[in-house]
């Protein structure tokens, strides 16, 4: 789809929202092909098994070490200290959903159901469930295996956990390596197209549309902006964050849930429309197949990994770096990430859609002729009017702006891997160029390009994952034995032997 949909007296680029769904929607060769989307959710399966379905058996307990410490634990958002280069668990949480609440929540998500119908739903919900458990395993190991560069920052990732997990095993340490060196490429070459150019570009098209300003002077301003907050480091990053992504999730939160109040009288009927779409025979050309269910399901798939990005490996990157010693502790946040990404912010986008009447609940069928954000846009004008158009209007602009942001972290730590600490302003500095050109050129290759090497970040990581499977077990296991059931064990805090000495030392402290 091409050009601008005109919703009354509001233009919505659809060729560049669309596009900022996570990845592309097409379904070409491997790189997000079915074979893609089985070990994606494969990989959450087996972690799932493997812990013994962490997420639902002791679900009381990360919620209350996740959302419910920050009202309860001040150790949870206290900044560190000055010359401490790591953030909090807070901050940490915050510069993730950063990067993973974006567009893809609002366009993502409608494209799913005017592709795949109200089952797509379903199907992101069981996808995302299993993901909390790719993604927990992810920040265990990224903390497991995490270590300190030459400035006395905590680094982690995929890279790390490919280098010293899946290399320390016998025969693997080349692939491990190579495989390391393969994701910081991927992320790095990412990170410039769906974490900048691509993003950039969206905020661009919109302001001129809505508000006439030049893309250039777009660009010139977000570009400054973006400079004050990236140059400075991942602290300035995390203190940005931290105020901006629960201000832009709440505001959408509440916008989603005035107008879910507001057709009440749809719950039942929405509910029953994402049951039968995702597992009823539904009527194509008049006749009776599979062919609906099995779009509901590709879709509710896609969306649901694409959305959160579990098994993709990018947000551990910034989990790495809180203050937290424990693995699993950070591996729940993990998982209260896909929860509040998918769960909360992807579900209300989808009732919002579905109650608002521009969608024929019996049968599934689009009543309205709009698609992508405008489709969102025209729900939340049925209750706020053209103030909901410009509301979902803002929202993507913070989105998309607050995903440079996070994208901005996770290409760096790819490049520092590659290049070493030292070179990393050289790629800051890149990377706020980029801004200025992603506001003003052309990006359909660079889209393209963007998301072949998005795609490719997951290959190395789900091998890792899956390569490391046992030591996120033992590590949990020792967890769930030494806090929950008060066993007197030594704990799996770090991988390196002199950060492990460290805290055994401080054990015996007494501290």
């Amino acid at each position: 789809m091409s050009g601008f949909l005109m919703t009354q007296s509001m233009i919505v680029p659809i060729t560049t929202v669309e596009k900022i769904t996570a990845v592309n929607d097409s379904v070409n060769g491997f790189v997000w092909g079915l074979p893609m989307l089985i070990l994606l959710v494969g990989t959450g399966i087996l972690m799932t098994c493997l812990t013994k379905f962490f997420q639902i058996t002791h679900i009381r307990h990360w919620f209350s070490k996740t959302i419910g410490a920050v009202f309860t634990d001040k150790h949870v958002t206290a900044h560190t200290a000055k010359d401490d280069k790591s953030i909090s668990q807070f901050q940490s949480l915050c510069t993730a959903l950063a990067a993973t609440i974006g567009t893809g929540n609002i366009a993502g998500v409608a494209a799913a159901i005017v592709s795949g119908g109200p089952g797509a739903i379903f199907w992101m919900w069981i996808v995302s469930f299993f993901g909390m458990m790719t993604n927990f395993s992810e920040n265990v190991l990224g903390i497991y295996y995490r270590r300190k560069n030459e400035v006395g920052e905590w680094c982690g990732g995929a890279m790390y956990y490919l280098h010293d997990g899946l290399g320390s095993k016998k025969g693997c340490k080349g692939i491990g390596a190579v495989l390391a060196v393969l994701f910081s490429a991927f992320c790095v070459l990412a990170s410039f197209g769906i974490g900048n150019m691509s993003q950039v570009n969206t905020i661009g098209a919109n302001l001129q549309q809505v508000f006439g300003i030049p893309v250039y002077i777009s660009g010139i301003l977000l570009m400054i902006l973006a400079a004050l907050v990236i140059i400075g480091g991942l602290k300035r990053i995390a203190a940005v964050t931290e105020k901006l992504v629960p201000f832009m999730a709440i505001a959408y939160i509440i916008g989603s849930l005035i107008v879910l109040f507001a057709n009440i009288g749809q719950l039942g009927a929405v509910f029953a429309s994402i049951i039968r779409g995702a597992f009823a025979m539904k009527a194509v050309g008049g006749g009776i197949t599979g062919y609906g269910v099995r779009l509901a399901v590709t879709w509710g798939m896609k969306r649901g990994v694409f959305s959160n990005e579990a098994g993709l490996g990018s947000s551990v990157m910034v989990h790495s770096a809180s203050n937290i010693r424990e693995p699993v502790m950070q591996g729940m946040w993990g998982i209260f990430e896909v929860f509040a990404d998918t769960i909360i912010v992807c579900s209300l986008t989808a009732f919002t859609i579905l109650s608002s009447g521009v969608v024929d609940l019996n049968t599934g069928e689009m009543i309205s002729d709009s698609a992508s954000t405008a489709l969102v846009a025209e729900s939340f004008s049925t209750v706020f009017g053209n103030v909901g158009r410009g509301f979902i209007a803002l929202a993507i602009l913070l989105f998309a702006f607050s995903t440079v942001l996070g994208w901005s972290q996770y290409g760096m730590r790819g490049f520092e891997y590659l290049f070493g600490t030292k070179a990393t302003i050289i790629y800051r500095v890149i990377f706020v160029a980029f801004i200025f050109v992603g506001c003003t050129m052309n990006l359909q290759l660079a889209w393209d390009l963007s998301d072949t090497f998005n795609g490719l970040m997951a290959i190395p990581n789900l091998i890792g994952v899956l390569a490391c499977s046992g030591t996120v077990v033992a590590v949990t296991k020792n967890y769930v034995d030494r806090v929950l059931r008060k066993k007197q064990i030594e704990p799996m805090y770090s991988a390196l032997d002199h950060v492990q000495e460290m805290h055994k030392q401080e054990i015996r402290n007494g501290k």
